[in-house]
Order: structure tokens, then sequence, then C-alpha cells
């Protein structure tokens, strides 16, 4: 098994307690991170309600703020508690991901444990968890088994985070089916969702307040705190928004609820996904972190050789950018269709991508629109619309699946549910046992319009339950998993590796059909969703103008070429589309080169430079090799800046190839323009990047 820890230094001791007595009770207790710069902070007020605060080098991060449930048969769980105990201690090991960003990951943190039990005839316990890391906080509930708890409906939870002052913030509307949005920069007492344009080019919305917030939430203080509020390892249990107070700063957690306004379905024992806050004033220890991954459980698959990064191309750009179609009907070859587009899936055109793929050594294929039921299936909320095993007339299964073999390239196939989850799970296991006959062992899966179980969310109990079970149930076929308008990951991936990645926010195809994504976002990105794991956003468009494919089409995509180069080392994923179409790589085969160059999963990563909305520069190391990539990408603005080159081996030479924009280049007026250079460097060398955006690539 790969991921195994490889170092462990796990020490149960007595963390130095700050004890406050009150009424005969112990009310605050306080531990430290290893490094010393967190301090929290746990305490019980007057009317026995748990509280913590959170301090960073001695400011206020989190003020005093409460913690607690309401359950659906009227028990309160916000008061009246006393604690009967608590455990301390510390762990130190290192363990390896599947795959990833970095060969190890130091897993280091203090813990304090607080049992609370209330004062009742029939009293509750409860236990608050919590590990300091030293860039950041991790806690979460427990419910022991007990005789007064067994089954149990949670109503609402009352985790607030009280923040210390009026933050710049990074956030996206609380919708819970999509987190397809744009970034909103504004202070947390500006967040008013009346206030802003909120379409977000997907014709399904649910939500339920105007200052209701997805996390994560990237927030900056005005002392120069880079701060994010999330929650790690959601298992059984609804996703995480925040309700944001703008008068007093303050966040409250609310749960998705369920059809009929449930959030959370339980049985005791129980431990709820953690709450976690990173805080640093380096903005470049957030977008490092891995505290999400830590907070989640080793992998539970013991054979995990299958588990493999995948580069891909794919029939799927064309259907966006509206020459090709999903369905049959609409999009036969030679057809009298009014909308003059051909049906992408069909056997010659698959192998074109296949033959492409073959030539520049891709690993695999995906087809989208393949099978039978594309054309009533959107907005109809329809229940039996796809059955995952039966392919069109043109999409010949076999032949494309020998061939396919013959040029030593895999298959991926591509599951769009419809939103219809009931009728997925019927017919799972066929679906993944046609999958295993025809030589497919990845799958990327959709979840387009409104669930089935009607009334559910994309974000509720039932749905992350789904997802989950998907990814597990895949496992034990030996398939990888590539979720799309899934709920965003939490680390899970750490558990079961071959959910390999997720889309889970706004990907770049919104660029081909809306008003698309702006030049920062994907600046915030890496701040934001990826902190629960990899993205599959599906980058390396070089046609940015989308007035190609049909003269009266305004859209485009908002960064230059060289810029979504660069996308492939500032965006992590150990999945990796090139996303464009054959006809457009063949056209800049110089620049092509990257994309077939660049790594998919690392050794090692740094962050060089990082500013949330502003700019982000990463440099990788490939695995197993001595090849490093680094990406530099800004907003819509130029910058300039130097990059010292002293993560290299000292005294070796490297020659080093520089995709970068020119020097007239522009995101808007002139995005294809770029030049490529090559120079000789060393450990000593610094490299002046004069960017509209910049990436390069070091080969010893």
């Amino acid at each position: 098994m790969l991921n195994h820890f490889i170092k462990t230094a796990q020490l149960k001791l007595s963390i130095s307690l700050i004890l406050t007595f009150f009424c005969q009770f112990i009310i605050a207790q306080s531990l430290l991170s290893p490094n010393k710069n967190l301090q929290l902070t746990f305490s019980l007020s007057q009317n026995g309600q748990p509280q913590y605060a959170l301090t960073y080098k001695g400011k206020e991060v989190i003020k005093n703020s409460t913690l607690g449930f309401k359950l659906k048969n009227g028990t309160d769980l916000t008061s009246n508690f006393t604690i009967s105990g608590n455990t301390a201690g510390s762990v130190n090991e290192t363990w390896q991901p599947v795959l990833g960003e970095q060969k190890n990951i130091l897993n280091q943190y203090n813990e304090l444990t607080v049992l609370l039990k209330q004062k009742a005839e029939n009293p509750i316990e409860l236990s608050i968890h919590f590990k300091l890391y030293n860039e950041g906080l991790g806690f979460r509930y427990e419910f022991p088994k007990q005789k007064n708890l067994n089954y149990f409906i949670v109503s609402d939870e009352f985790t607030q985070f009280n923040l210390a002052g009026n933050h710049k913030a990074f956030w996206i509307p609380g919708d819970f089916d999509s987190q397809e949005y744009v970034y909103n920069e504004t202070k947390l007492s500006e967040i008013d969702l009346s206030k802003i344009n909120i379409d977000n080019g997907v014709f399904l919305k649910s939500i339920k307040s105007n200052t209701m917030v997805q996390a994560p939430l990237m927030m900056k203080s005005d002392d120069n705190l880079y701060i994010n509020i999330f929650e790690a390892a959601v298992v059984n249990y609804p996703v995480m928004h925040l309700d944001v107070n703008t008068k007093n700063n303050s966040l409250t957690s609310y749960l998705v609820p369920n059809a009929i306004g449930d959030k959370a379905y339980l049985q005791a024992p129980f431990n709820t996904p953690w709450r976690t806050i990173m805080v640093s004033d380096d903005a470049r220890d957030i977008v490092g972190s891995k505290l999400i991954f830590n907070l989640n459980e080793p992998c539970k698959i013991k054979n995990t050789s299958w588990i493999k990064p995948v580069k891909y191309v794919g029939i799927w750009w064309e259907m966006h950018v509206g020459i090709a179609s999903w369905d049959y009907s609409g999009g036969q070859a030679g057809s009298q269709n009014p909308n003059k587009v051909f049906h992408g899936a069909n056997t010659a055109n698959v192998k074109r991508y296949i033959d492409f793929a073959s030539k520049h050594k891709f690993d695999g294929v995906l087809v989208e629109g393949w099978n039978t039921g594309w054309e009533d299936w959107f907005g109809n909320w329809k229940e039996d619309v796809f059955d995952f095993v039966t392919p069109y007339p043109d999409f010949n299964v076999k032949e494309i699946a020998a061939y396919a073999k013959k040029k030593g390239v895999k298959m991926i196939m591509h599951h769009e549910t419809s939103g219809s989850v009931a009728n997925y799970e019927r017919r799972l296991d066929r679906a993944f046992d046609f999958m295993k006959k025809n030589g497919y062992d990845a799958v990327k899966s959709g979840y387009v319009g409104r669930i089935i179980p009607r009334g559910e969310f994309h974000d509720g109990q039932t749905m992350v339950n789904h997802f989950n079970y998907v990814a597990q149930r895949a496992a034990d076929y030996q398939i990888m998993v590539n979720s799309h308008e899934s709920s965003r990951l939490t680390g899970v991936n750490r558990t079961y590796p071959n959910y390999i990645a997720a889309e889970a926010a706004r990907g770049n195809e919104f660029n081909a059909w809306s008003n698309g994504n702006p030049p920062f976002h994907e600046t915030i990105l890496p701040f934001t969703r990826l902190l629960g794991g990899p993205m599959d956003y599906t980058p390396g468009i070089f046609q940015i103008k989308m007035n190609v494919y049909n003269p009266n089409k305004k859209e485009q995509v908002h960064t230059t070429l060289a810029k979504q180069l660069a996308l492939y080392v500032t965006m992590y994923s150990p999945l990796q589309m090139a996303a464009d179409l054959p006809q457009n790589y063949e056209k800049h085969l110089d620049a092509f080169q990257f994309i077939k160059d660049v790594a998919v999963d690392w050794d090692d990563s740094k962050i060089l430079e990082a500013e949330p909305g502003d700019y982000l520069t990463i440099v990788r190391k490939a695995k197993n090799k001595n090849d490093w990539f680094l990406g530099a990408i800004t907003d819509e603005n130029k910058r300039s800046t130097t990059i010292d080159l002293s993560f290299l081996d000292a005294g070796k030479k490297y020659e080093a190839t520089i995709y970068a924009d020119a020097a007239d280049a522009h995101w808007e007026t002139n995005p294809m323009a770029y030049k490529i250079t090559k120079v000789v460097v060393d450990a000593k060398s610094k490299l002046d990047l004069n960017l509209v955006t910049c990436r390069w690539r070091c080969r010893s």
C-alpha cells in the first residue's frame, strides 16, 4: 500500500493547560500549536455554553465563539454543560499520499479533547476534539455511545466564527446546488446577494439567504493576516455553509437541509466533520497547507497500484463551443438539423482523438454523449434517462475499445446522471461491470440538474453519502472517479485516492458560452476550492476567441494562451485534460510541447509567491525525476517579479525552457501572443519575469 506512514513519532503527553475556576468547575483551557504561534482557548460560559477563541502571534483571530447543537426532538445542546474530563496529546508523523503535490506530508499537531456532560435528569455526553497545527485549527464534535442518545436528528449546528475584524473576503453565494460562481471581493459587512449579479450561467439555483456564503471562505485582515474558514472529512453529514452577520463580523454554520428540512440523521457513536480555521501572515502558507488532508482518515484501499495519474484529451470542448452535439438525433452526420452540428461521439471522430492521444503520448480519451438519453433529459426532472450501457448507433463500443487498446490509449467513460441519483445507484454495478468488460478504468460522472430523490440538494447529507459511496464502490472495481457538479472535496480523496478529482467550482467550460471567468478567478481557487482536493479545471485552451466557431459568438477565454499553460502547474490535479480541439494544438505544436511535458504527479511543491485575487507562483518537482516546472499567473494586471532558483540542486546546470506572454500580449486584445526561449540556469540564478503570465520547465 503506497499510502502508508513512513515515520511516526506519536506521544501522548500532558500539554500545558491554563485552568480557571468558577463555581468549582474548570471552565477554561488553553492549547498551543507546535511552533507556539497559535493559541486556542476553550471555556464554558457561566450558563455552561461551550466556547473557544483563537489568537495568532498574540493577535485575535477568533474572538469568543459559541458551539453547540439543537436536535429535532427538542434537545438543546448549546448550554448547561460541565467538563467531566479531558485528554491532551501531541502527534508528529509523516505519510505518503498515493498521488499528490508532495512525496511526504507532515502531520504535526497538539490536541485537546474536552469531555462535556449536561446537567439534566437524562444527561447527554458530548466531546469537542481540537487539533492545533502550525497553519491552523481543526475541531469536531464527538458523540460517544451512551444510554441517553442513540438515533438522533440534527435540526441545527451552532458553530460560530466570531471574527476579530471586518476583513476583506473572497466569496461565492451560499447555493445548496452549485459552486459554479465568479468570486466576489468585498468586506464582510458588504456581503449582500441582493446587490450582486448572481447569474452564474447555470439555470439551477438554490439560494435561501442574502447573507449566506459558501466555505471555504478566504479572508484578509487589515493587519495582513490571511484567514480561511473551511471543513474537512465531510462523511455522512451535510455540507457546511456560512451565514454572515454583516453587523458584527460573525459567521455561523448552516447545514444544508434535506427535502423535509432536517439536517442530518445520525446514530451514536458519531463524529462530525472537522471545522477548520487556517491563519498566517504569509499567504503562501494557506495555499501550501495540507491541514484538510491530515484531518481525513488514511487510505482504506489496500492495493493502490492501479491508481495512476492521467493526462487526457476528449470529445467535450467541441460541444461547448457549439460545433458538435451530445445527442444523436440533433447531430447525426449529414442530417438536416437546424443547428448544423454533428454528433461528436461517433466512431470515426473518437478514433481521431485516439490517434491524437497515441501520437502525443496522452494516457486517455474521454467521450461525452456516447450513450442514449441525451435528447430529452435537460431540465425535465426525469427519473429514468440514462442506463449507462446502451450506446448510440454510431458509437461502436467494441470497435473503439479494440482500437484504443491497439494504440495504447485508455478510454474514459462518461456517466451523466442528470441529477437522477436514485436511477444511477440502481444501475451503478451494471455500469461499472460494463466499463470493465470494455476496458474503461476511469469515469467522469455528472450531476447537472435538480436531484432525484426530489427535494434533495447537491450539498445535503444524502448526496454527500452518494458521492462518497460511488468512489468506494468504484474502488471495488478498480475504477477511478472524477465527479462534476458534486459537492466540493474536503480531503476525502486521502481515504479513497481513486476519487482522483472533482469539478465542484466554476471551471474553464464557462468561457465557451457564458460571461466567462474573469482573469483573477484562477488566482483565488488555490486559496479556496483546491484546499479540499484536486480540481478537474480542464485547462489548455489555445483558441481563445470563440468567434472562430461562430462569427456571432462574442465569448472568449479570459486568459492568455500562455496562462493556460501555467494553470497545469498552479491548479494541482493528478487528472489533467488538454481541453482544446486537436486541430488547435496542431497549429501551436511548440506551445503544446509544454502540455506534453508537464508532470501531473509530484515529489515536491513550493509556493514562491501568493496573494489571493492577484498573483500566484508555484514550482513543482516531477515524481521520480529531476525536472522542475514553474507556473506564474496574475490577474488582469501586468506584473514584474524576480524568482530565486535556489530550490534547484546545488552544483547542477539546468536548461530552462520559458513559455511566456509576448511583449504585446494582453488577455483581452492579444491573448494568443507568446514566446518561447531557452536559458541555462543553476541554483544561484534568478529569473526576471515580466508577465501577463509566465510558466517554464527546467531539466538537468
